[in-house]
């Protein structure tokens, strides 16, 4: 009796201590047929907001069959301010629809920052000169993770950059892609084109600008799709702008470095935005002898960091969801 009794209550311990360690991880939910945001956000009792949050999406975005959720655990949900997740400091569209403070409120050092409601991973790693990926290492952050407000974030003993830094690559020698502008320089100045505007396009749209500039149509389509859904209207939290998520700073780059011997890109027409993202899109394939995986990860974090580091989780999250895409919308075609 006394046997059965010690071990009920080591049955009964042992579920209690798995409990926390269950529902304190990120765990990953593969979208199946049928399934929205809203239909998984209720399944784990999660509001749409939190759940595209966690995951850097518009809470109006569709989801891709066979893509993947991170599903947050509850304890993050219920201890942090929802903010969109951490993405790239370069194109970043994962945090469409989101705002964030223009200047930082509130420091606790030389080189730390305290985060306030509406802070991302992204802008705070942009104002820094970092990329979110070293900021979250620095931190023991998941880059795909709520932040809190209130905490304090280690900058490495920096104070922020704010020159523009170009990063080259030594392997892509001869592509404009070598000098594609990442963290402050990409983000540039709140009021550089390109503009939002009430526009949306339309698959043989960008599939056909993408083809007169010897890119893959799908490939174009994939990445409008995944940055945006095509809407020209949206603005991310790092001021990434239009169809293709276009950051001021990046923008400036296009044109001055890509663009050359073509008609300048028209700030506020979401055809001119996708032409800007497709004429990257090139180089990046330039650069990465056609490697469709390596060229949406440059778009997404910036190619010479992922020469350099690889890819972060959430740039892999990003590369899948686009591969998936490029297959819907027909290939490598």
């Amino acid at each position: 009796m006394r046997l059965r009794l010690l071990l009920l209550l080591a049955a009964v311990v042992g579920a209690l201590l798995a409990v926390p360690a269950a529902a304190s991880a990120y765990f990953d939910h593969v979208v199946a047929q049928g399934e929205s945001l809203s239909s998984i956000a209720a399944a784990d009792g999660l509001t749409v907001q939190q759940l595209a949050a966690a995951n850097g999406l518009s809470p109006d975005a569709q989801l891709i069959l066979g893509s993947s959720v991170q599903i947050p655990p509850q304890e993050a949900v219920a201890s942090a301010t929802p903010v969109a997740a951490a993405g790239d400091g370069d194109n970043d569209a994962d945090d469409t629809g989101s705002t964030v403070s223009a200047v930082p409120a509130s420091t606790s050092g030389a080189g730390s920052y305290v985060v306030q409601p509406g802070d991302t991973l992204t802008a705070i790693a942009a104002r820094a000169g970092m990329t979110v990926g070293q900021l979250a290492a620095l931190n023991g952050l998941n880059p795909n993770a709520y932040l809190i407000s209130g905490t304090a974030l280690s900058l490495g003993g920096t104070s922020g950059t704010t020159g523009p830094v170009y990063v080259s690559s030594s392997t892509s020698s001869g592509s404009a892609a070598g000098q594609q502008p990442v963290g402050v320089a990409a983000e540039g100045t709140p009021t550089d084109p390109p503009y939002p505007t009430p526009e949306r396009v339309n698959a043989p749209e960008v599939g056909s600008i993408a083809a007169a500039n010897g890119v893959p149509s799908s490939l174009a389509d994939a990445i409008a799709w995944q940055e945006s859904g095509f809407n020209n209207d949206l603005v991310s939290s790092a001021d990434a702008r239009g169809v293709m998520q276009i950051l001021p700073g990046t923008w400036q780059w296009i044109q001055s470095d890509l663009n050359q011997g073509g008609p300048p890109l028209a700030p506020a027409s979401a055809v001119d935005n996708v032409r800007g993202g497709v004429l990257m899109l090139h180089s990046l394939l330039d650069a990465t002898g056609g490697d469709a995986a390596m060229a949406a990860a440059g778009y997404y974090q910036g190619l010479s960091s992922v020469q350099q580091h690889g890819m972060y989780a959430d740039t892999q999250h990003y590369v899948q969801n686009v591969l998936a895409l490029e297959q819907q919308f027909g290939g490598g075609g």
